[in-house]
């Protein structure tokens, strides 16, 4: 079985590492959360697995099979719930996103850093704004993998082929 991720991004580089691992994550918006008084943002995405989809496994989920036993027979394509913790956060800001509307979910393009602004960056152009002191983020996978059918497909023109 593959060990859980787990990563921490202290500068840019790091930042890159982790913002391919997130990438087409599933995020529900009722699982974020602004602690002020730690000075914290947490939440649950629900990741695609690129790190094993790049090992060259192609061999798809067995139709209809949702066991966790056998996590190394299902292929490459697989999806976890992974917690984010970002530490020493000044202020939190979102654009384009509707909080009246918390079990939506989510679809993660991007984690990009400029100056001292985190930013989330979703489908549809909403954007979540972390403003912080210092780059301090953990990633850690939680709990075991599942078999997916639906592997991201981004067409070179921008829109999602196939799902």
């Amino acid at each position: 079985m593959t060990a859980p991720l787990k990563i921490i991004a202290r500068d840019a580089e790091d930042l890159a590492v982790v913002a391919a691992c997130l990438q087409d994550a599933l995020i529900p918006l009722n699982e974020m959360r602004y602690l002020p008084q730690e000075r914290r943002f947490i939440m649950v995405a629900n990741r695609f697995r690129w790190e094993r989809a790049a090992k060259g496994s192609t061999e798809p989920a067995p139709e209809g099979d949702a066991s966790f036993d056998a996590d190394e027979d299902f292929g490459a394509q697989q999806r976890t719930n992974a917690g984010i913790c970002i530490d020493r956060v000044l202020a939190v800001r979102s654009r384009n996103i509707d909080r009246a509307r918390p079990d939506d979910f989510l679809s993660l393009l991007s984690v990009q850093l400029d100056g001292n602004k985190l930013a989330f960056l979703f489908a549809g152009g909403g954007v979540i704004q972390v403003e912080i002191e210092a780059l301090a983020l953990y990633l850690s996978d939680l709990g075991k993998a599942w078999p997916t059918q639906w592997q991201p497909d981004h067409a070179a023109d921008g829109k999602a082929a196939k799902r």
